[in-house]
């Protein structure tokens, strides 16, 4: 196996003409050889005639038809006028056969074949004659027969390869995409959340430090749970991105029982926030409770940095198969435009967020205007799946 292999890197570094002149010199000399030990002492001009037999071969691969053709004129005259000097076995007729079942079309392959076939019937003088040249000839052509179905064979394989590459290539180009974008969401999440509480305490704390030391004070632990909070959640992000095997321990996984503590922090921004988190959720599949806790995060978020609000709501319940998430304030809210009120989103990233979390999951989620344009609400709805296929997750 060593050895074909070897011989096959070899020829396929030449060059074809190079190869297939080396075959027509070969055939020649065969050809050559057969009159010389024929009994009869030929005349010149049947070596000659026997070396035209050869001498189409370089151009076997580019015009195999024209090539078996001269072949043929050639070795048709040889056998007419001296027979007997004809090789047992014409290589270039065995060459410009195999070439033709190889590269030509099935009308022209098969019309050669036929045509052959009665020739070596005909052209013989003997049963065992025409028997032997019938086999010789149906034993090249189905040989590159055959080496037209392996390379077809190869070609379709090359080309399946090929596509499944482009397949992969674009499957993993998707799936960074899509990484990318996760990580995107709980960087912003993360970082929003926690910023916001920390600025709007940090520029409330210099104005009550004076008059209401005891109000200061809890803004400044307020800032410092938040940065404590956000440093926890960043770590186990970036553990995720510098081990991947991690994943599972590492990844951020919040639960809807800390939506207490997100509350808290937020009321000591000066926010009012009532949480109704309903009883009986039961079970909930992980990616869609920590769906969930974003989805309020990243609200009571926008809630602080933008709607002017001093009351904030919040409800979490469970209806059959589905979980609902509905934050709502009194702030400003949105004008009831179509822009704003249909597509429910503005351009802000925590809104595309909140969009792609709830989707991530099967859901949807929509934002605009409380009841009759007052305050803002963000509402999702987030599939759990069949009963019994759920993700337990805590107990």
């Amino acid at each position: 196996m060593e050895r074909v292999a070897r011989w096959r890197t070899w020829t396929a570094g030449l060059s074809p003409y190079v190869l297939d002149s080396s075959l027509a010199l070969v055939s020649a000399g065969i050809a050559v050889w057969a009159v010389y030990n024929d009994d009869t002492r030929w005349p010149t001009w049947v070596y000659l005639l026997a070396v035209a037999t050869a001498v189409p071969l370089p151009w076997r691969r580019r015009a195999p038809l024209t090539v078996l053709a001269l072949y043929s004129a050639a070795e048709i005259t040889l056998s007419v006028l001296a027979h007997s000097a004809n090789a047992q076995v014409p290589l270039a007729g065995v060459l410009g056969l195999y070439t033709v079942a190889e590269r030509c079309s099935d009308r022209a392959r098969w019309s050669v074949l036929a045509v052959t076939v009665v020739g070596n019937v005909v052209g013989t003088h003997s049963p065992n004659g025409a028997l032997f040249s019938v086999l010789t000839s149906a034993g090249s052509f189905v040989f590159g027969a055959l080496v037209r179905t392996q390379r077809q064979l190869v070609r379709v394989e090359a080309e399946r390869a090929r596509e499944a590459g482009v397949r992969a290539a674009s499957e993993a180009a998707r799936a960074v995409a899509e990484e990318r974008s996760r990580i995107a969401r709980e960087m912003h999440d993360i970082l929003a959340h926690a910023v916001s509480l920390m600025v709007i305490q940090a520029e409330a704390g210099p104005l009550v430090v004076r008059d209401n030391p005891d109000r200061a004070i809890r803004a400044f632990d307020t800032i410092a749970d938040s940065g404590r909070d956000a440093m926890v959640q960043l770590r186990r992000v970036l553990g995720v991105l510098k081990d991947p095997e991690a994943g599972r321990e590492l990844a951020p996984q919040p639960r809807l029982a800390e939506l207490a503590d997100v509350v808290e922090r937020v009321r000591r921004s000066g926010l009012g926030v009532e949480l109704e988190l309903a009883d009986g959720l039961g079970a909930l599949p992980a990616d869609v409770e920590a769906a969930a806790f974003r989805i309020v995060q990243e609200a009571l978020t926008n809630t602080v940095k933008h709607s002017g609000a001093d009351r904030a709501a919040i409800r979490v319940r469970r209806s059959g198969e589905v979980l609902e998430v509905v934050v709502s304030d009194n702030g400003r809210g949105v004008p009831l435009t179509a822009d704003r009120t249909v597509a429910g989103w503005s351009g802000g990233r925590g809104l595309v967020g909140i969009r792609e979390r709830a989707a991530a999951c099967g859901g949807r989620a929509e934002a605009g205007s409380g009841p009759e344009g007052r305050g803002f609400l963000v509402s999702a709805r987030l599939p759990l799946g069949p009963a019994g296929v759920v993700e337990r997750v805590g107990g």
